[in-house]
């Protein structure tokens, strides 16, 4: 219909009605609603508007962002039979000018004055509109809209003010304007949004810690201070997130504090506090409170939430009394920061965030309820986690089409066992190095490159994880090498110790009795007890897989080593499923007959640890190995294991299926091979020594040539 230079409404009455105005005799004059810009206005004609122009309110004005006399484009809108009317809106309340009165509305009043005025009225999400009280002229500016959609509350863009539309204002503490006598409705001032959307916000995978989190920390502070006091109850003030490395500790921390409301978050890493100069430290945990000390004096429950965020927070509480450093500035610190907390001017307008690795360096007195109470463990995510996770840090590929199709995210979700989402993300960066190598000209490095031809594939990811590995993840070049010539089958008495410890995984898996199995391999040197606990590990497909072995600690102290086992278990209760294999207990222990000599502060660590159970929700299979068992008899480990097996030498007939298996032999000659070495060697050998022999004996003996039972006599001759 034309464009109409914009003009200041003609009186205050009119400046207040959110309507449009123009002149009588303008063609528009005759429609009900107008649209301009994404917002629509009811339209009225009013004789003191000039031809050609439309009067708008300052409000108004701003939303469009015309100044007077600026042109304006204004076309009919006639409302869908479809348009619903508004369920809820969520709008916040502010003076109409800038520098405004502070007031106190009584909710159920302003509510009444809006369906008053704007009853019938179409509003748009994000419209403000003038409106008048006997307080003052106030500002409405509508935040959400909810529509009914077969019983469910459902967000909508744009709908109309009905008779029994509710109101929720979101006034945060901080405002000029507050919202009295909400009564039956939840509070949300102090969130910023009514849904959380976590893979928005670039969190995956910790769904279940964001709800315990909310349920414990925030439920009460979404009510109105007058709930809570009546219901006699406090504020949580603290939050102590801990985990693994990598596990998106300073991540949540940093989001929970962009998604409330309240004053920006103070982020501060431990270290940063401590000072050498005697007070200081502790003056500098006063300053971080100093702006919520301030502010609670003067508004009281008013005051908006100010949140302060420890990254490393171990650094500056360790438990008081274990920091000999002469100056005891770590337990002032921690004292002082007690205070503040809980003390006698504990402040209720505070929310501390602590992050650590090391919960167990924590003072108690930090942990107690009225502290950090909410402790909320961050650990590595599920396959569920790991999809969000993948499928954020691949949305940009996706969206800028550099994600090639046979990139299967749920394949990769199930493929990264044990991965943390830094982790996952040092995935992604170096899937995406493959690709950006494909397409650099290093014969030219100013030659231009071809964005379309950048495509990050399947193959790229499979590449990255051989240089990506997850910290608590299978060690399964270590399992492997514990196996170079696979499981050769060889009877039945080691098909029946297959059999049960493949059970024994099963029942670590499935059974929710029995978090906790640990089993001793018994027999001699050589016999193959690393290699049957190696398999069953690998096949039992846990994603936490680790050995320890005396071979990865050599030359290390008697501390150092029991300090090493216990990381490895702590490790292990990180993971849901874990297998931990302790190879050669006896060198562990640095037994020796002569003596005997053993290490008692390796042994007391083992005992403990080899009883201990899991945290709940996490599973155990301890597999250990000795060669010695009156040696673990005498030192009370083989009372603390679940079950015992014991591995044989290979007898006879076992030989014979092993050499078969080996296909090193003429197969008319295996049974003369097999008399040659039970009557030079012994009638029962060790499997590690049989396969030594044979290997030994095969050195010059042409590919794809038998071996001969005059060279294997002679090599036999020649060992024993």
């Amino acid at each position: 219909m034309g464009s109409r230079y914009v003009d200041n409404c003609p009186d205050k009455a009119s400046a207040t009605t959110n309507y449009v105005y123009v002149s009588e005799q303008d063609e528009l004059g005759g429609y009900k609603y107008v649209e301009t810009n994404g917002f629509v206005f009811c339209l009225r004609p009013h004789p003191q508007v000039a031809d050609g122009a439309v009067a708008l309110n300052a409000i108004q004005r701003r939303i469009l962002r015309v100044s007077a006399r600026d042109l304006l484009d204004l076309r009919p809108y006639r409302p869908p039979k479809e348009l619903p009317p508004i369920g809820m809106i969520y709008a916040k309340v502010a003076p109409l000018l800038e520098k405004g009165r502070p007031a106190e509305l009584q909710a159920e009043e302003v509510i009444q004055r809006l369906l008053k005025v704007f009853k019938n009225q179409i509003f748009t999400k994000s419209q403000q509109m003038a409106f008048d009280m006997d307080q003052g002229n106030f500002r409405l500016t509508v935040e959400q809209l909810l529509i009914d959609v077969d019983g469910k509350s459902v967000d909508a863009p744009r709908g109309f003010l009905a008779d029994n539309t509710a109101f929720i204002f979101t006034n945060e503490g901080g405002s000029a304007i507050t919202i009295a006598g909400q009564k039956g409705y939840a509070s949300s001032q102090i969130f910023k949004t009514k849904t959380i959307n976590f893979e928005s916000l670039g969190i995956g995978g910790l769904d279940r810690q964001f709800e315990a989190i909310f349920r414990r920390a925030f439920a009460s502070r979404v009510f109105p201070p007058s709930i809570t006091q009546k219901l006699g109850i406090k504020h949580v003030k603290g939050i102590l997130l801990y985990g693994p490395p990598g596990t998106g500790k300073t991540l949540i921390a940093r989001q929970i504090g962009k998604m409330l409301n309240g004053k920006e978050p103070k982020i501060v890493n431990g270290p940063e506090v401590l000072n050498k100069f005697v007070g200081q430290s502790e003056e500098n945990i006063r300053n971080l409170f100093a702006d919520a000390d301030a502010e609670y004096k003067a508004k009281g429950d008013a005051s908006a939430l100010h949140i302060i965020i420890f990254d490393e927070i171990d650094a500056i509480c360790k438990s008081r009394g274990s920091v000999r450093d002469g100056s005891g500035v770590h337990d002032t610190v921690v004292n002082q920061l007690l205070t503040k907390i809980d003390g006698v001017d504990a402040l209720n307008n505070i929310l501390l965030i602590g992050m650590t690795n090391r919960r167990d360096m924590l003072d108690e007195a930090l942990l107690r309820p009225g502290r950090l109470e909410v402790q909320i463990e961050i650990g590595l995510p599920d396959e569920k986690g790991r999809l969000q996770i993948l499928k954020i840090h691949t949305s940009k590929m996706s969206e800028n089409a550099f994600l090639a199709k046979d990139v299967d995210l749920d394949r990769l979700a199930e493929m990264t066992k044990n991965f943390s989402g830094a982790e996952i993300e040092g995935l992604v960066k170096d899937a995406s190095a493959y690709a950006l190598n494909r397409n650099i000209n290093f014969d030219d490095l100013h030659a231009p490159l071809e964005e379309e031809n950048i495509k990050v594939t399947m193959t790229d990811f499979e590449k990255a994880f051989e240089e990506v590995k997850p910290a608590f993840g299978a060690s399964t070049e270590t399992l492997e090498s514990y196996r170079t010539h696979g499981i050769i089958p060889c009877g039945d008495s080691f098909d029946h110790l297959r059999q049960t410890l493949g059970m024994l995984v099963q029942q670590v898996k499935n059974s929710d009795k029995t978090p906790l199995i640990s089993v001793v391999l018994e027999g001699p040197v050589g016999s193959g007890k690393s290699a049957l606990a190696a398999s069953s590990a690998i096949e039992s497909d846990f994603p936490f897989c680790k050995v320890i072995t005396s071979e990865t600690m050599v030359g290390f102290a008697e501390q150092s080593k029991a300090s090493q086992i216990t990381k490895v278990f702590e490790d292990a209760y990180k993971s849901p499923l874990s297998v931990v294999i302790l190879d050669d207990i006896e060198r562990l222990l640095e037994y020796v007959a002569i003596g005997p000599r053993f290490s008692n502060t390796i042994l007391q660590a083992l005992l403990v640890l080899v009883k201990r159970q899991p945290p709940p929700g996490h599973k155990l299979l301890i597999i250990g190995t000795t060669s010695m068992s009156d040696v673990m008899e005498s030192m009370g480990l083989n009372e603390v294991f679940n079950v015992s097996l014991h591995v044989p030498s290979l007898r006879v007939d076992e030989i014979v299926k092993v050499l078969r298996a080996l296909d090193c032999f003429a197969v008319a000659d295996i049974p003369s091979a097999v008399d040659l070495l039970t009557s030079i060697c012994a009638k029962v050998v060790p499997m590690k020594k049989l396969l030594l022999w044979v290997e030994m004996a095969r050195q010059d003996v042409p590919e794809g040539h038998k071996l001969t039972l005059q060279k294997w006599e002679q090599a036999l001759r020649d060992l024993s």
